[in-house]
Order: C-alpha cells, then sequence, then structure tokens
C-alpha cells in the first residue's frame, strides 16, 4: 500500500494505517472530540504534536508494546510494592493508590513534568477528560498523604490498554502506578500495555517493540471485548477497587 499523508477535516475517517509514512506519521488535522479519539485508539492510532502544530496523528512500526506477564520488577521495587502493600488498607496509610480520584491533576503534572516542553496543552487535556468522562480514560495516582509521589494515565479499548504519560515525584513514583496497574489488568484478563514508541526506561519495565501487524492484531482481538467499569477509587495490590465518590474537577 502507498505511503500518503491524509489531510483530515471534521468528518473525514482515517486512512488505513498501512498509509503512515516510515516514520510512523499517518494523518494531519481533525479534531479531539471523543468520537475522534475512541475511533483513533479503536484502529491503534494516536494524536501527538506541539501545540503549535496542527493535531498529527501516527500509527508507528515497530509499535512498543508490554506483555502484563512479561513486567519487569526490580528487587527495590517490588520491596517497596509489598510494603506499601501490607498497610494500604489502613485508614492512616502512609501510601495509598488510587484510580480515576483525579483525573485532570494527573495529566496537569505529567505534562509539567517535562523541562523540554510537552505535547499535553489545554486542548488535549480537553479532549482526554472527555473521555475519561464516559470511562474510556483512566488515571493511576501514588499518593503519600496529601502529596503525589507519581501517576500515569491511559486509554482503555475494549481488553487493551493504551499508556499515555507518566510521571513521577518520588523515586518510583511512577514505576509504583504502573505496578499497580499491570495488576489491575491481569485481574480483568487484560493482557498488554500499548506504549506507543520505544524508550530505555519502557525496556527496562519488560516492553519490547513488535511489528505494527502484530501489534494489530493483538488489539483487533481485544478492541470489541466487553470492556470493565473502573471506578474511582483506592486501587489495592491485588487490582480490587475499592469505590468512593471522587470530588467534581473542572477544566475550565
Amino acid at each position: 500500500m502507498q505511503h500518503r499523508l491524509a489531510f483530515l477535516q471534521h468528518d473525514t475517517p482515517f486512512p488505513p494505517v498501512e498509509c503512515a509514512l516510515p516514520d510512523g506519521l499517518l494523518a494531519v488535522g481533525g479534531d479531539l472530540s471523543v468520537g475522534r479519539l475512541s475511533s483513533a485508539y479503536y484502529q491503534g492510532i494516536f494524536p501527538w504534536y506541539n501545540e503549535s502544530d496542527p493535531i498529527l496523528w501516527w500509527s508507528p512500526d515497530p509499535r512498543m508494546v508490554l506483555d502484563c506477564e512479561a513486567f519487569k520488577v526490580s528487587r527495590s521495587l517490588g520491596k517497596k510494592c509489598r510494603q506499601i502493600a501490607r498497610q494500604e488498607a489502613l485508614s492512616d496509610a502512609p501510601i495509598q493508590v488510587l484510580i480515576n480520584a483525579n483525573f485532570l491533576t494527573i495529566m496537569a503534572n505529567c505534562a509539567n513534568a517535562r523541562a523540554e516542553g510537552t505535547w499535553i496543552s489545554t486542548e488535549v487535556m480537553r479532549g482526554y477528560y472527555g473521555l475519561h468522562r464516559v470511562g474510556q480514560a483512566h488515571s493511576i495516582e501514588v499518593w503519600r498523604g496529601s502529596q503525589l509521589m507519581g501517576g500515569l494515565y491511559g486509554v482503555s479499548v475494549g481488553r487493551f490498554f493504551v499508556g499515555e504519560s507518566m510521571f513521577y515525584r518520588e523515586t518510583d513514583g511512577s514505576k509504583i502506578a504502573v505496578y499497580y496497574l499491570v495488576q489491575l489488568l491481569k485481574r480483568h484478563g487484560i493482557q498488554h500495555i500499548d506504549c506507543q514508541q520505544s524508550t530505555t526506561h519502557l525496556r527496562s519495565l519488560g516492553a519490547a517493540n513488535i511489528r505494527r501487524e502484530e501489534f494489530l492484531q493483538r488489539l483487533y482481538a481485544a478492541r470489541d471485548l466487553p470492556s470493565v467499569f473502573w471506578p474511582a477509587g483506592q486501587l489495592f495490590a491485588d487490582g480490587r477497587i475499592r469505590p468512593f465518590n471522587p470530588c467534581l474537577e473542572n477544566i475550565d
């Protein structure tokens, strides 16, 4: 199939991902509506662009994916997570891991964590908050009392998960979030996390590059399976959630 860049209007569908340029760029334009974002992730496409640029849509080949069973837990991380787990049910637990309690806060911290600049603009936050409100985008949050240690957010597509961004304020803060995310996914029969692009950090956690064709096979096998409802609440080390009513967030 010929490589060609598509230019999207509001109602223009995405071209086949095989049309992407060699660097993975597939299309330009469109919007970040819930419908457009959902369609993109359903097809293995994601947006990534600088704030001053038009929206750029990508489907790289190869693709970095973390098999939950291949997640590497270092000795120090394993020890720290076991310590958290032993105390997590206590009302005064020193560290708690939450899910979907402060989604916008997590996105803002992911944006602020990058000294070289970020693609997570207000426009992007609005788009993903829309996905969050319909139950497709989720945050994992590691708290020491009222202080954030780290966290991540991503998008669920049926029984597949796409990791978008993570940050840490304390050592291992983001790794603890990934550890708890993996336990949650495994509890619900979700096998893979799409990491999108290759980094040394992700490889250290067990992620590996695979051909786009293989990635799409995995995605297609999982995307039409029933989605899992993940309420706001406390996330435990065995993947259980204790729900609670979150504070209302306002992006304006």
